[in-house]
Formats: C-alpha cells, sequence, structure tokens
C-alpha cells in the first residue's frame, strides 16, 4: 500500500471533508452512502465545441443536460495544454512538472508516471471502490505503469493517442487487438462501460471513461456520420454525447444516478492546426500546446441530482487537479500527507454555492513556465514565436502580456502598458509562487527526432482520410 502524506502547497489553503450526516457514525455504516463516481474525459475537445458553451452547430442535447441539472465551470482550467501531463495533474491532484511528466509519452517510450504516484482510483479503492478505466491512458505502457498499477480494477483501451504507431486496443494488462477500427471506438469504449455498469452490486463504483476522440485522427461511426452541421469532426462529438446519454441512461436504469456524481470535461483545448478537423476554441485565444486561455481552459460539467443544485454556473477560475481532494473529501478519505497536493476541494463550490479557496495559477508548457494567473488578471511571459509546423500552430512573437480575463476573456487586449504597478505585483507572485514549488524533477519524457517524424506520419494520414 503506497504512504499517505500531505504538505500544504501554495495552491491550497484548506480541504474540509463533505459530510453526508450530521450524526455522528461510524465510517463502516456510511458505506452504502458512499457515492458512485462517473468520470467522462474527451481528448482535444475545444471550448466552441459544446452546445452550453455556445456551440450552434453542434448538439450535444445529454452533456447540455448536466450543465442544466448540475453545475457548468466557465473558468476551468486544465493542468497543461497537453494530454500526458493533464491526465497526470487530474488523477493526481499534482502539479505534472512535479512529476516529471512535462510532454507526451510515446510508444517508443520506455518511461511513465510514477506507481508511487497517487491516483484518486487507489483513494476510492481504499474506501472499497470497483474501479474501471475505459479508454485512453497515456501514462505509459510498460506494464508497470499501467491502470491496474494505479487504482484500477481493470482496464480497456488504447493506451496511448490514436494517431500513434501500433494502435492497439488493450485489456488489464496484455494486447486484445491490433489496429483496431477506430471508426468505431467511441461505441466500443460505450458498450465497454455498459457492461461494467451492469456488473456493479452494490458496492459503490468508479468509472473513468476516456475518449480518444476527438484526437485526430477523427472517426465517428457510420450511423453518426453526416449528422451534425460541422462535418466529420461536429459527427464525432455528436457520437461522444450519445456515449454521454447511454452512460445516464444506464444509470437511470439501475436507479442509481440519484448517488452518482457524473463529470464531463477535456484533457486541453483544440488542436487548432488540424483545422476543420480539430475543433474550435470558441471566444477563447489560441488552442492546444499554447497557454493562451484556448489551450488550457476546458469545457467542464459536473451533476448529482439531489446533492449538487441544478442550472449553477460557475465563473471563478477552478483546476483539472482539484478533483483529487474533491473526491477524497466527498468519500471521507484522507489525503497524502508525504507530497504536495496542489488542487483544492471545491465541495463548498459544488453542493453550496460556495467559492473555490485560492485563485492562483502556474502556466507551464513544457518545462517552461508561460504564464501566471491570480484572480481576474493573467500575465504572461515573452515567447519567440514559432512558425508553424504539421502538428503546431504558428503563433507570432510577443513580448510580455496582461490580461484581465473577467473582462477579456479571450485575451485581446494587452494592458501591460497602462498597469505598471499591476505588472510589477503579478511578476513578485508568481517568482514567489515559483519559488514556493522547489526544485522540480528533470523530465520523464525524452523528446527526440521521433517526435517530427510523428507528425509527418499523422498529418499524412490526415490527408488520405480526407481523400477518402
Amino acid at each position: 500500500m503506497k504512504t499517505h502524506a500531505f504538505r500544504i502547497s501554495f495552491f491550497v489553503l484548506t480541504s474540509l471533508p463533505f459530510l453526508f450526516s450530521c450524526n455522528q457514525e461510524p465510517k463502516e455504516a456510511l458505506q452504502s452512502d458512499l457515492p458512485n463516481i462517473v468520470y467522462i474525459f474527451t481528448d482535444d475537445l475545444g471550448y466552441g465545441d459544446i452546445g452550453c458553451f455556445g456551440a450552434n452547430d453542434i448538439k450535444t442535447p445529454n452533456i447540455d443536460r448536466i450543465a442544466r441539472e448540475g453545475i457548468k465551470f466557465t473558468n476551468f482550467l486544465s493542468a497543461s495544454p497537453v494530454c500526458s501531463p493533464s491526465r497526470a495533474g487530474l488523477l493526481t491532484g499534482r502539479m505534472p512538472q512535479r512529476m516529471g511528466i512535462n510532454s507526451v509519452f510515446f510508444p517508443e517510450s520506455f518511461t511513465g508516471m510514477a506507481p508511487e504516484e497517487i491516483t484518486f482510483a487507489e483513494v476510492l479503492k481504499e474506501k472499497g471502490y470497483q474501479t474501471a478505466h475505459v479508454g485512453k491512458w497515456h501514462l505509459g505502457h510498460m506494464t508497470q505503469y499501467l491502470p491496474l498499477n494505479q487504482g484500477f480494477d481493470s482496464y480497456f483501451g488504447i493506451p496511448y493517442s490514436n494517431d500513434m504507431e501500433s494502435v492497439v486496443y488493450m485489456r488489464d494488462n496484455e494486447v486484445e487487438e491490433f489496429n483496431p477500427d477506430q471508426t468505431y471506438t467511441t461505441k466500443v469504449y460505450t458498450e465497454e462501460s455498459l457492461k461494467f455498469l451492469d456488473q456493479t452490486g452494490n458496492q459503490p463504483f468508479l468509472l473513468y471513461l476516456a475518449h480518444n476522440q476527438p484526437h485526430v485522427p477523427i472517426y465517428a461511426s457510420p450511423e453518426f456520420q453526416g449528422t451534425s452541421e460541422r462535418g466529420l469532426y461536429g459527427d464525432v462529438i455528436q457520437e461522444i454525447d450519445w456515449s454521454v446519454g447511454q452512460i445516464l441512461n444506464k444509470l437511470e436504469e439501475k436507479g442509481i444516478l440519484e448517488n452518482t456524481l457524473v463529470i464531463f470535461s477535456s484533457d486541453n483545448g483544440p488542436w487548432l492546426v488540424m483545422e476543420d478537423h480539430g475543433g474550435s476554441a470558441g471566444p477563447l485565444r489560441e488552442g492546444k500546446q499554447y497557454t493562451f486561455e484556448g489551450g488550457v481552459r476546458v469545457p467542464t460539467v459536473a451533476m448529482w441530482k439531489g446533492k449538487i443544485a441544478p442550472g449553477q454556473v460557475y465563473e471563478d477560475p477552478a483546476s483539472q487537479m482539484d478533483w483529487f481532494p474533491t473526491i477524497s473529501a466527498i468519500v471521507g478519505a484522507e489525503l497524502p500527507t508525504d507530497r504536495e497536493i496542489d488542487g483544492v476541494d471545491i465541495s463548498n463550490v459544488l453542493f453550496d454555492n460556495g467559492k473555490r479557496q485560492g485563485d492562483k495559477f502556474l502556466y507551464y508548457m513544457l518545462n517552461d513556465l508561460r504564464a501566471y494567473q491570480e484572480g481576474d488578471w493573467k500575465i504572461k511571459l515573452p515567447f519567440k514565436g514559432y512558425a508553424g509546423s504539421p502538428g503546431m500552430k504558428a503563433v507570432a512573437a510577443h513580448d510580455t502580456l496582461l490580461f484581465n480575463l473577467k473582462s477579456d476573456p479571450g485575451e485581446t487586449t494587452n494592458l501591460y502598458s497602462e498597469n505598471p504597478e499591476k505588472v510589477a505585483q503579478m511578476m513578485r507572485a508568481m517568482n514567489l509562487a515559483v519559488s514556493q514549488l522547489g526544485p522540480l524533477p528533470p523530465s520523464l519524457v525524452i523528446r527526440t527526432s521521433q517526435d517530427r517524424s510523428h507528425y509527418e506520419y499523422l498529418q499524412q494520414k490526415r490527408e488520405n482520410q480526407s481523400q477518402q
């Protein structure tokens, strides 16, 4: 069993357990009251790709239902603008840089998230939960790094991105199918999830369903092709929405929706260089791979009937890393005490119309600090620009930028010149926050010349798909 320890970081001011009862019954008596948890994660979904976040050319009635019957977060930040770090941050509540996870693991990688890291699956398993992961893992595909060593009882899915070499379906620790037909991946993941839900009894459960879509190359089942007003990309999102509906329907059929926390989110923003296959950031600036809001702010909704009041909209910042301490608080689990936890318990936001404690956020891309947010303000450090490549969008160089995200979430107006005192204060606060992180380990991800060939390969796949 992994040791648990916790030292308060600058992100975490307090973490109070959410109480299900006012009496003082022992924890064993409350086991039947522990909620089920369903976390539905998408890959490269943009802020502008969901109906309740402004999309009018993609229909997402089931995701919109979660927002309508629960809470919508309009300023929800991923731990990273690329997927392996963002997933590490979600599962552990920790900044991925603390774990040396700064970039994306490849099938050629021999490393992964350290087994010593503690995931919310492990926290729940210790509380008696049945735990399943269906879908994309992307935190190392060698046996010691796979989900069964991180608190999950079962695993089925593609262990990395669907554009990488040697795409396989794995079941637990073994390859079940080589080169699967990805046209049906969303459907297959949905069926696997429903099978898991069907075989759960009275034991509380965690289902972590992480779709590979809409990461390029994109695929939709035949019955969804041509159904949206935004081409194949829209079809893909509408199939994901169908999948969400299937999960909600199964929970209702089993009579357990009212005892289930359902969360829907994305690992980072849209892959804009892929154009019509890459999604939309809506009103936000840039997308995946960049620390403008379009790369890090992700559409997030949650519902728990009878616990989360319907129709809430939370506009202050919150983080993907917050789910670890929040889930721990909900089930009455103690946080680890031997490591920094950067997320904050947002139980009071979910259940009491409260506010998240803490308003600071450090934006990293790879191991480079790129920006800092405090309250409504965000300062962005100088950037030399990028000329563009098949896998990464061109972005112009810029000097130091200062934005008020409350009035300008699209980061269109640089307020640097007009606010020298604010700039100085933000720089001091950012430097303090970085100093409180302490020394960070070297990256586990070794970046090689294979990166370039990978992007060339993916671009060719996209061109071939477009010609079909």
